[in-house]
């Protein structure tokens, strides 16, 4: 009797990051294949926490995480949400202080750490390494500031949907029908969109009246890009 197989999508390697493996000369390749360290972590598994110094460069083969500060009243803020094959962590590394956030696993993942001694011989030795490293503190520094107007000026409607239409950029959709391919609580929403949990429910309950969204417990389909974007720019 035949048994039907499940097909296995094999484990990330280094060799995924291409924003480090893709510049490396051949010699630099074999050194950085035996000089990392390959880490999984399970959900809400904490990765570092705020105050820790870090001790090398995390890579996200795999998963999903947040990154979050600890705000007034013990509520939580949601500075990034990141994916394969971003850094983590790497702003205290290169400013040798510790850490001014915490990351925790919103879906198991694969981090690929590569100590500080490693990184640095490499980008001693190999100026794309650099440039590349600097491109993507400029992007999210970038991305930083963008988020910093937008969470103090826009109302709440306006920041709920650009919340909405980062995760669709981040992570993009599950299906051919709109569904986020990421599932956040309520609180874990509100708290990417400088707003009380309340007040989020609150407005996906609106934004579901109005046809904008289907929410189903912590999944959420998108139905009208258009609306949510234009909610989104007049905030």
């Amino acid at each position: 009797m035949a048994t039907n197989k499940k097909s296995t999508v094999p484990e990330p390697t280094i060799k995924d990051i291409s924003i480090v493996y893709s510049v490396l000369s051949a010699e630099e390749r074999d050194y950085l294949d035996r000089n990392h360290t390959v880490l999984k972590y399970r959900k809400n598994q904490i990765i570092y926490q705020e105050g820790e110094n870090p001790s090398g460069l995390l890579c996200l083969g795999s998963g999903k995480v947040k990154v979050f500060t600890e705000g007034v009243g013990g509520r939580d803020q949601i500075v990034r949400l990141a994916k394969a094959p971003d850094f983590i962590g790497y702003r205290a590394l290169f400013a040798g202080g510790p850490h001014i956030a915490s990351a925790v696993v919103i879906e198991p993942c694969i981090i690929f750490h590569i100590s500080k001694e490693v990184i640095e011989q490499l980008m001693l030795k190999n100026n794309r390494l650099c440039m590349n490293i600097i491109k993507s503190f400029a992007s999210e520094l970038g991305f930083t500031r963008f988020r910093t107007v937008s969470l103090t000026q826009k109302h709440i409607r306006g920041r709920l949907a650009e919340s909405l239409m980062l995760l669709r950029d981040i992570y993009g959709y599950d299906d051919e029908e709109g569904t986020l391919n990421i599932n956040l609580s309520r609180e874990d929403l509100a708290n990417f969109s400088n707003m009380t949990t309340s007040n989020a429910i609150r407005t996906l309950t609106t934004f579901t009246k109005e046809k904008l969204i289907e929410v189903e417990g912590r999944v959420i389909r998108i139905l009208d890009e258009e609306s949510l974007e234009r909610i989104s720019k007049l905030g």
